[in-house]
C-alpha cells in the first residue's frame, strides 16, 4: 500500500535523502502516462473511503478510555509502528487515537472527509481540498503516524505567519502523544536553535528556510563525488557530522499550500551566497543608470514585458558606443557593459516600487507577486540589486559570490516521501505529476459549498473600474456585509484605499507594509459592516471568520479588483469566502488597462479600448480575462520547464566536480 515509502535511489543513515535520477526522453514519456491514467481513476478515493471505515471502526470504543489507558494505547502503537512500519491497519488506529486527542485536547474531531485527506498525505499524494475544510487539522493525521513510527516529519507551509500560527494551534496533539514539536522561521536565527528545531519529531517551516538549510548542510559538509562517497565521509564523521548538520535528512515532507510552494515559488532558483569583501562600485551603477536613461524606447530598445526581457536594437548599439567612450576602462570591455546596461534598463522599465519591491528603513524589499509578501534576505542577481538600490536611493549591498544552488524541483524531489495539500491544484495536476510524482487526488467537501459567483465587470478604463468598485462597496457597507477587496499591489490596496477615505468609508489595509498587524486585520474582516482592502496577503491560508448574523445575511463578500496571472491564485482568493458551508459572494471588477491584459493581449486590448472609447458601462469580456490568464499560466510553466533543464544541463557538465547543489 504505501509504495512512496522509499523512492527509487534513497540513501539512508545518519542524513537520509533520495538522488533524483534525470530521465531520459522515453522513461518521461512512459512517467506522463502513467500520470495520465493516475488522473483518470478513481481508485485512490475508493481506497480512502475504505480506509475511513477502518479508522471508524477502531475509534468506537476510544471515547470510553481514561486518560491512563489512552497513554497506554498510544505506548503500545508506537513499538508496534517502529517495528512494523507504516502498514494499514496500525495507520488506521493511528488516525482514530489522532481524532480522538485532538478532541480531547482542541474540543476538534475530525470528519471522515479530513481522514481521507489524511490517507492522501500519508501515501505520498497531494490532496486537493476545498478551502476552510480545515487542512491545518488534516496535517496532523499523518504527522502524528510517521512521528510515532519514529519519523523526523517537515510540515512545510508558505510563509512564516502560516508556520508558527499552525504550530501553535496543533502542538496540544502532539504533546498528548508524547511527540516534540519545533518551529524554524526568519526568526530562529542561531545554528545551534534551527538544529534543535530540526531535531523535534515534527517541525513547522517554510520552503525557504528548509531548502537554505539543507544548501547549508551540502556546503558545510563539503564535495561528495558519489554516494559511496558520501556514505564514506558520513561513517568517518561519526557524531561529529551529526553535530554539525542542522538537518537530521530529508525523511518525510507534508507541504500546505502545495500549489504555491512546488509551483508559483519554483520559478525562481535558490542560490545560497555570501557577501564579497570589496567596495561598492557606485559610480559604475550610476553610469549605467545614466546611459539608460538618455536610450529611447523602440528606436533604442524593445520592452518584452511578457517574459521580463530588453532587447537593445543596432540604433541603441550605436549611441551606446559613442558614449561609452567618454567613461572609465569598465566600459571598454564588451562582455562586461551589455549586461549591465540591459540590466540598468530593466530597473528602470520593468521593475516598479510598490508592485515588484518595497523599500522601508532605506533598503530595497522584493516582493513576491503571488503571495504579496516580502522576501526576507533575497536579492536579485547580476547586479540587477544594486541598480535599483541607487535608483531608489539607498545604500548599496555588497555583491555576492554563489555557494551552492538548487531549485524546489530539485529540492523536494530529495525527500523520501513526499505529500501536499491546497485548495487549488487540479489546474497543475499534470505538472506536479511530471516534476514530483504527486498524484492529485480531489478530496470531497465535508459541507455543500454555498459560495455565489457573479460575472466577471469589465470596464474600458481604470478610472471607470475604481468607480464601480467604490460603489459596489458603499452599496454592500450600508447593508451591514462585511467586504474583502483583493488587490495585485501594495500600490493598488493604496490607492484603494485612498479612494475609500474620500468617500468616507472606515476601512483596513492589509499589504506588505501592515504585516505585524495580519492576525489582528483577519480576526475582524468578517464582523459586520467591516471592509479589508488586501493584496495576496489574504488569500492563502487565512481563515475569516464571521461575525454574528453575518451568516444570515449572506456572508462575506470578496471583490477581486484585477485577474491574477493564475486562476488558482484568484480561486484562493474566492475561497476566503463560503468556507464550510457559509453564504459568500464573489464578483471581478476588472478593466481593460489591468496589467494582466497590457503583458499578454497587448494589441487585441489596445484595439479594443479604441472601439469602446469612454464607455462607463461593464460589458462581458470575461473571456478575454480567461484567455490572457492561460497564456500567462503557459508563460510561467515553460520558465520552470526551463529551470529543471537548466539545472540538469549544469549537472551534467560540471559531473565531475561533484551534486549540484
Amino acid at each position: 500500500m504505501y509504495s512512496h515509502a522509499l523512492r527509487p535511489g534513497a540513501t539512508l543513515g545518519s542524513y537520509p535523502e533520495n538522488e533524483p535520477a534525470p530521465r531520459g526522453k522515453v522513461d518521461q514519456a512512459i512517467h506522463t502516462v502513467s500520470g495520465l491514467g493516475h488522473r483518470l481513476s478513481n481508485r485512490s478515493l475508493y481506497l480512502a473511503k475504505r480506509f475511513v471505515s477502518q479508522v471508524n471502526a477502531c475509534s468506537k470504543q476510544l471515547h470510553t478510555l481514561d486518560d491512563g489507558a489512552f497513554a497506554l494505547s498510544v505506548r503500545t502503537l508506537r513499538q508496534s509502528l517502529v517495528h512494523q512500519g507504516l502498514q494499514e491497519p496500525l495507520a488506521a488506529q493511528a488516525f482514530a487515537l489522532v481524532r480522538e486527542a485532538a478532541h480531547r485536547t482542541l474540543g476538534m474531531r475530525h470528519y471522515d472527509t479530513q481522514l481521507m485527506g489524511g490517507w492522501v498525505l500519508l501515501n505520498g499524494m497531494l490532496a486537493e481540498m476545498e478551502t476552510g475544510d480545515g487542512k491545518t487539522l488534516v496535517a496532523t493525521l499523518p504527522a502524528c503516524t510517521a512521528a510515532l513510527a519514529g519519523i523526523p516529519v517537515h510540515i512545510v507551509t508558505a510563509n512564516d505567519y502560516l508556520a508558527e500560527r499552525d504550530a501553535a494551534l496543533m502542538a496540544p496533539i502532539f504533546y498528548r502523544f508524547g511527540l516534540t514539536v519545533g518551529i524554524v522561521t526568519e526568526k530562529v536565527s542561531e545554528p545551534h536553535q534551527r538544529r534543535q528545531a530540526y531535531g523535534c519529531d515534527i517541525t513547522y517551516c517554510t520552503s525557504k528556510q528548509v531548502a537554505f538549510d539543507y544548501l547549508r548542510d551540502r556546503v558545510s559538509s563539503g564535495p561528495r563525488r558519489s554516494r559511496l562517497d558520501r556514505q564514506l565521509d558520513r561513517l568517518r564523521a561519526g557524531d561529529d557530522m551529526k553535530r554539525q548538520a542542522l538537518l537530521r535528512g530529508l525523511c518525510f515532507a507534508i507541504v500546505d499550500e502545495a500549489d504555491s510552494v512546488l509551483i508559483d515559488q519554483a520559478r525562481t532558483p535558490l542560490i545560497l551566497s555570501q557577501s564579497i569583501a570589496e567596495a561598492p562600485q557606485l559610480d559604475i551603477y550610476q553610469d549605467a543608470l545614466a546611459l539608460a536613461t538618455q536610450l529611447h524606447k523602440k528606436r533604442d530598445f524593445r520592452v518584452h514585458r511578457r517574459h521580463r526581457e530588453i532587447e537593445i536594437t543596432r540604433s541603441g548599439h550605436a549611441r551606446l558606443d559613442k558614449e561609452y567612450s567618454g567613461l572609465g576602462d569598465f566600459w571598454h570591455d564588451h562582455r562586461r557593459r551589455e549586461p549591465l546596461i540591459k540590466q540598468a534598463l530593466c530597473a528602470h522599465h520593468l521593475y516598479r516600487r510598490d508592485q515588484d519591491y518595497l523599500v522601508t528603513d532605506g533598503k530595497v524589499h522584493i516582493i513576491d507577486s503571488n503571495t504579496g509578501r516580502t522576501l526576507p534576505d533575497h536579492s536579485w542577481e547580476s547586479g540587477l540589486q544594486q541598480l535599483i538600490e541607487v535608483k531608489e536611493g539607498c545604500e548599496i549591498t555588497p555583491r555576492k559570490q554563489t555557494l551552492a544552488r538548487t531549485s524546489y524541483q530539485r529540492f523536494f524531489r530529495r525527500y523520501l516521501r513526499l505529500s501536499g495539500m491546497t485548495g487549488t491544484a487540479l489546474e497543475v495536476a499534470r505538472e506536479l505529476w511530471s516534476l514530483y510524482a504527486l498524484q492529485v487526488v480531489r478530496v470531497p467537501t465535508h459541507r455543500p459549498v454555498r459560495r455565489r459567483h457573479s460575472a466577471d465587470l469589465v470596464y474600458a478604463t481604470a478610472a471607470a473600474k475604481w468607480a464601480a468598485v467604490v460603489a459596489r462597496i458603499k452599496q454592500l457597507h450600508a447593508g451591514g456585509h462585511p467586504v474583502l477587496l483583493g488587490t495585485r499591489s501594495v500600490a493598488a490596496s493604496e490607492r484603494l484605499s485612498k479612494l475609500l477615505a474620500d468617500a468616507g468609508l472606515h476601512h483596513e489595509v492589509l499589504n506588505a507594509r501592515q504585516d505585524r498587524r495580519e492576525a489582528e486585520i483577519i480576526a475582524n474582516a468578517g464582523t459586520r459592516g467591516a471592509i479589508t482592502v488586501a493584496t495576496n496577503m489574504a488569500g492563502r491560508g487565512t481563515d475569516i471568520r464571521l461575525g454574528p448574523g453575518v451568516a444570515a445575511s449572506g456572508g462575506l463578500h470578496v471583490i477581486a479588483t484585477e485577474r491574477n496571472e493564475s486562476r488558482r491564485i484568484d480561486r484562493q482568493l474566492f475561497g476566503r469566502c463560503g468556507r464550510q458551508g457559509d453564504p459568500g459572494y464573489v464578483v471581478v471588477i476588472a478593466s481593460l488597462e489591468d496589467e494582466l491584459l497590457a503583458a499578454a493581449l497587448p494589441r487585441t486590448i489596445l484595439k479594443t479600448r479604441r472601439y469602446l472609447g469612454k464607455r462607463h458601462l461593464p460589458v462581458r469580456f470575461g473571456w478575454i480575462m480567461d484567455l490572457a490568464q492561460r497564456i500567462a499560466e503557459h508563460r510561467d510553466a515553460r520558465l520552470r520547464r526551463n529551470l529543471v533543464k537548466f539545472d540538469e544541463q549544469t549537472k551534467q557538465m560540471l559531473a565531475f566536480t561533484g551534486p549540484l547543489e
